[in-house]
């Protein structure tokens, strides 16, 4: 392998290992703040309407960080 290419692939795994441990993160956070809401006595109740919510906001923020940089 030349070194231009030796430098792509290390920077592809760099941004893999980012990218887990931001995702990771993030639920984490989510977790937590969930179980909050449970601790303090608030009813937790997901409708199916909220799922489809936060699936499209995940989506757009997926797409949103695949045109970085163009």
């Amino acid at each position: 392998m030349d070194g231009e290419s030796q430098e792509k692939q290390n920077n592809s795994i760099l941004y893999i290992i980012l990218g887990a441990l931001v995702g990771a993160a993030t639920g984490a956070g989510a977790g937590y703040l969930l179980t909050k809401r449970i601790e303090e006595g608030e009813d937790l109740q997901l409708t199916p309407g909220d799922g489809i919510k936060i699936g499209g906001s995940i989506i757009a923020i997926l797409k949103q960080i695949s045109t970085l940089g163009k």
